[in-house]
């Protein structure tokens, strides 16, 4: 999944539509991510002993196929892809500003990769 947490991504199918969130919780297993602020479900909870009933919203899980990853430079959404640009480092490659981000050790840095 080219998808992480704390990624920025938005919603281009469902009722959100056009709605940009930060990922929250990736889901591998199911193909699925929670966003921030998208798909706002009502849990309601009976009371129990002392504690009295109550209703909470929270966010529900959403497939990956319904949203696109935007990019950081260019602030549009776009396709990904990894390079291998040296040792023991990944690079996320955006499709259409030509931009890579890359982590390594914890620390991120763009640059242009051709």
């Amino acid at each position: 999944m080219k998808i992480r947490k704390d990624d920025k991504v938005l919603v281009i199918s469902w009722k959100d539509k056009k709605t940009e969130g930060k990922v929250l919780k990736v889901l591998t297993k199911t193909n699925k991510i929670i966003v921030e602020g998208v798909n706002i479900v009502t849990r309601n909870y009976k009371k129990m002993g002392t504690q009295a009933g109550q209703s909470v919203k929270k966010e529900a899980p959403i497939a990956v196929s319904n949203v696109m990853l935007v990019c950081p430079f260019t602030k549009k959404p776009t396709r990904v892809w990894f390079v291998f640009v040296e040792e023991k480092s990944t690079t996320k490659k955006f499709r259409f500003s030509k931009m890579a981000l890359k982590v390594k050790w914890w620390e991120a840095k763009d640059y242009i990769i051709k």
